[in-house]
């Protein structure tokens, strides 16, 4: 099942933790966004492949935009 990644709010990204590839599991940071000078991770609900990263370091997301697909 695919799942999409999605900012819940709007931030920065502070850093891409994932790469296209890698095997992540529930629990696991994606990207650590930052907002008002907080670091939010971003994390995976279901285990599967990091199929695109969307973001890089620095972008600005807001609320509902893809950050990441996983497999």
């Amino acid at each position: 099942m695919s799942q999409t990644i999605r900012a819940e709010m709007v931030a920065s990204v502070l850093t891409v933790l994932a790469t296209v590839g890698d095997e992540v599991v529930v629990g696991d940071t994606l990207v650590i966004l930052e907002s008002m000078k907080m670091e939010i991770p971003v994390i995976v609900e279901e285990a599967g492949i990091v199929t695109e990263i969307v973001v890089a370091p620095g972008d600005v997301v807001r609320e509902g935009d893809v950050i990441a697909i996983v497999l």
